[in-house]
């Protein structure tokens, strides 16, 4: 093992190599949490409002992140490890099932790639370091948040809060800032966008963002500190408005169709994460 540490701290190329098959694995489970996660909580919330309505729960098949094993969801062939390669399989198969030749989506390698590409630019950021360590957990997280809420406006707790509890814990030791700064950031991130969800709704009467995206800025506040997040709105906004009028332009989205706001915030948190100094400093060189 000590052997194995020190080739990663002296070799930079097996460290990447490394990283970057780290992350392909990674990004095969995350496909798994972001298709499994919603349905275990829609099945927990309904066996929750059966027990409130004092029914009958409904009996169906129990769903975890490990079982059932994974099938194709047309013909309901049983995967096999050889077909579970990240992006190589996919590749091999040439995007379709092996038992009835239906197409399998492309998101999934996608997925798997955007992992590995994102895992190798942290560790080339922060090093083989326990902050590259705990940046790597921030990534994946931002990753699976990213997607579920783009395919079900959802930003689970089960994901958001454990996330904060990490900012707080890792800055104890300092990874990222310090300590009070960690805390403040929690709170400003929180409240920030809390209060304008409560100005939006007087104005309106509508719900303009869900809690769980006062929960992500509170985690990135934990994690980077206060003092990173107008950044992160900022950059937030910008990757709103670009994607925004790109799905309008590309797809004809309707504008009166909401658009979720977490994965704008997961992007500008990752990009405020990776080149936040260099971004505020060129920002503040425009004003000196």
């Amino acid at each position: 093992m000590h052997n194995l540490i020190e080739l990663l701290n002296n070799n930079m190329a097996v460290l990447m190599a490394c990283t970057a098959i780290l992350g392909l694995l990674v990004g095969s489970f995350l496909n798994v949490v972001i298709h499994r996660l919603p349905k275990m909580l829609e099945a927990d919330w309904k066996q929750q409002c059966a027990l409130l309505l004092d029914q009958e729960p409904e009996t169906a098949e129990t769903i975890t992140l490990s079982t059932p094993n994974s099938t194709c969801p047309h013909c309901g062939h049983a995967i096999k490890p050889w077909e579970n390669i990240p992006v190589l399989s996919y590749l091999f198969l040439k995007g379709k099932c092996s038992q009835c030749k239906q197409g399998i989506s492309i998101r999934y390698p996608l997925v798997e790639l955007a992992t590995g590409i994102l895992s190798v630019m942290v560790i080339m950021h922060f090093g083989f370091t326990w902050s590259g360590g705990a940046a790597l957990l921030l990534t994946w997280t931002l990753i699976a948040l990213t997607m579920i809420d783009a395919d079900t406006q959802l930003l689970p707790d089960n994901l958001t809060l454990p996330l904060l509890w990490l900012g707080l814990i890792g800055n104890y030791f300092g990874l990222f800032t310090d300590l009070e700064s960690a805390l403040w950031g929690a709170i400003a991130g929180y409240l920030s966008l809390w209060t304008v969800y409560q100005l939006f709704k007087l104005l309106t009467g509508k719900e303009g963002m869900g809690f769980g995206d006062f929960k992500l800025l509170g985690a990135l506040g934990a994690w980077m500190g206060w003092q990173i997040l107008p950044l992160v709105i900022l950059l937030s906004s910008v990757v709103g408005a670009v994607i925004g009028i790109g799905m309008i332009l590309v797809r004809g989205k309707d504008r009166n169709i909401p658009i979720p706001f977490g994965p704008y915030l997961a992007i500008a948190g990752w990009i405020a994460l990776i080149y936040g100094d260099q971004l505020t400093a060129l920002w503040l060189g425009q004003f000196s």
